[in-house]
């Protein structure tokens, strides 16, 4: 070695996008790993993203974050976790883990009767004051541990 220190910085590694575009983000606990994800979801999606995280933190103040699976979860502090989202080709699936419990049912069943989805799609309608409704009532509900 010469001695000689290299000026440049590091190269910023973008993620990996698995199947149907979703991020590829190391799990961790907070909201630098779900701001990461975020950050990493491609074109239209990223604003969905963001989007959904601004309203979850609206309806459930100081919810907890993680990134696990390659998705963000949020819950409440020993209640678990009551929603994820995670991206697909055509849309951003956001699951409710009590969805069964919530008033009116989120629209997607699923095989496992406590959960329901909301498939989020470019350009569609969203309606923001069901989604804060559902949130609120999901994180009044005993959580998935996981």
């Amino acid at each position: 070695m010469s001695g000689e220190t290299s000026t440049t910085a590091p190269e910023r590694l973008e993620p990996k996008l698995l199947s149907g575009g979703n991020p590829q983000i190391p799990k961790g606990e907070g909201d630098g790993p779900v701001q990461a994800y975020i950050a990493a979801m491609p074109g239209w999606k990223r604003d969905v993203g963001r989007r959904l995280d601004g309203l979850i933190e609206a309806a459930c103040p100081g919810v907890q974050k993680a990134v696990k699976w390659n998705s963000p979860f949020y819950g409440v502090a020993d209640q678990g976790w009551f929603l994820s989202f995670h991206c697909f080709t055509r849309y951003v699936k956001v699951t409710f883990f009590k969805g069964g419990a919530l008033s009116p049912l989120p629209p997607g069943r699923s095989k496992h009767e406590d959960v329901r989805y909301l498939d989020v799609y470019e350009g569609a309608p969203f309606d923001e004051a069901q989604f804060l409704d559902w949130v609120r009532q999901a994180s009044r509900l005993p959580g998935w541990l996981a």
